[in-house]
């Protein structure tokens, strides 16, 4: 059975990518870990934050990958440790996050288990571009 999409519409045509990228969100909102919160300071500037407690900067990286930010945490073993209790998570992770057309990251920074990635979106330049409506009908060759 195939699954439908509105993005299947005829009407729509060249939204492939936005499928796709929906289709990503999805499959990344299952996992948790680490929890993360999206806040909007401005009207074009957001931060990103994710809990990170127990990494350092040296095991965390950031990256930008066509529309696509990226962040990776690797935690090496340190040494043989005994715990009583062992609560704080001390996993792999990857965690995806979708950028819409245009936004830049432009800086990120660890400050007490957060890690902040700040991200704009440029004031775009509108630029409004008229067609000429000919008077004259299409020619037979430009019919077919």
């Amino acid at each position: 059975m195939t699954s439908s999409s509105i993005f299947g519409s005829p009407m729509l045509v060249g939204f492939e990518p936005f499928e796709q990228m929906l289709e990503q969100v999805v499959k990344a909102s299952t996992d948790g870990y680490p929890p993360y919160n999206i806040e909007k300071i401005t009207e074009h500037h957001f931060r990103i934050s994710l809990a990170v407690a127990g990494f350092i900067i040296e095991e965390l990286e950031v990256e930008v990958e066509t529309s696509q930010l990226k962040v990776i945490g690797r935690q090496e073993e340190k040494g043989s440790r005994s715990f009583l209790h062992h609560g704080i998570a001390t996993r792999q992770f990857q965690r995806r996050f979708a950028l819409a057309a245009g936004l830049e990251v432009t800086g990120s920074w660890l400050d007490n288990g957060i890690l902040h990635i700040d991200i704009e979106r440029p004031v775009p330049d509108v630029q409004v571009r008229r067609i000429k409506i000919k008077n004259t009908p299409r020619r037979e060759a430009d019919r077919s």
